[in-house]
């Protein structure tokens, strides 16, 4: 469908999250800071030790990324952290076909790549969900991942020494904290535009994430899921449509493809990307990108 090509990209000198964070997302978070229930499952995660447990797993079973490993992705890294202004994670590599990636840990934050989505994305859309979890480290959304990933396990925890009363308030925390992790996502992917400085690639990302495969992507036609983006817009006309799509929803950790596609387009086409890009660019290009040779 595309080749990978040579651009001059800028770095974001002096950018804050605050400056691209999606409004449900600052929202959403601003929501979630003020249950009482949070303070406990924080602490909780503190005491169990959970981001060291699967830090150490990480590394067991994983392939970490570096100059000598996978060193593309470890250019796309470097350059992910150099135009947003993130100091440099560990990049790892799972064996899952499944395209999925995640970044995980509070104190000492890590990135993971499925073998899957490595296999499904050309060169410049690896570049974009690299970028995309460093983003969501710009935007310090480690704390509340933690929570969500863990919160089932945590909820039986604070349950089982609170005498239950832990686990009925965690069932109030679980929509909203889903539902702030799913916003967390909008974030994440304005912070991989400005890196990848391309808005055709994350169309490409979202279309093969919600339906492609290595064998068919050539059949895939770019302004044909377009329309599936306005046509998903159309359909949420009657009350019962919102019903739906709450329930389907609810308990997801991302939003469909077809969602972030939309709002994403849409900071584009408001020209919000553009005037965001434009404030913070360096004087002079920062050179050619993770892809060069």
């Amino acid at each position: 469908m595309t080749t990978t090509r040579k651009r001059r990209l800028q770095v974001l000198r002096g950018l804050s999250a605050a400056d691209f964070m999606h409004p449900l997302d600052a929202k959403a978070t601003a929501s979630l800071k003020k249950i009482p229930a949070l303070g406990a499952l924080t602490k909780k995660v503190l005491e169990l030790g959970l981001e060291r447990a699967l830090y150490l797993e990480n590394v067991a079973d994983n392939v970490r990324v570096d100059e000598r490993m996978f060193p593309h992705l470890f250019r796309a890294l470097s350059w992910s952290c150099k135009i947003l202004g993130v100091p440099v994670p560990e990049l790892y590599v799972t064996m899952d076909p499944v395209p999925n990636a995640y970044t995980y840990g509070h104190t000492r934050p890590f990135i993971v790549l499925s073998s899957g989505l490595v296999d499904l994305l050309d060169a410049e859309e690896q570049f974009f969900v690299v970028a995309h979890e460093v983003g969501h480290i710009k935007c310090e959304h480690m704390l509340y991942t933690v929570l969500a990933r863990n919160l089932t396990a945590l909820l039986d925890a604070v349950g089982q020494a609170t005498l239950g009363i832990g686990a009925l308030l965690g069932t109030g925390l679980a929509l909203p904290l889903y539902d702030w992790y799913r916003k967390s996502e909008l974030s994440a992917d304005r912070a991989a535009l400005l890196a990848v400085q391309d808005p055709a690639v994350p169309i490409r990302v979202f279309m093969k994430l919600a339906g492609g495969s290595r064998r068919m992507v050539e059949a895939m036609d770019e302004a044909a899921f377009r329309d599936q983006i306005r046509l998903y817009e159309d359909e949420d006309l009657s009350g019962l449509d919102k019903v739906y799509k709450f329930l389907l929803t609810a308990f997801r950790t991302h939003p469909f493809p077809i969602l972030r596609a939309k709002h994403l387009d849409a900071w584009i086409e408001d020209g919000g990307y553009r005037a965001t890009l434009d404030r913070f660019a360096g004087a002079g290009h920062a050179g050619s990108g993770p892809n060069e040779t």
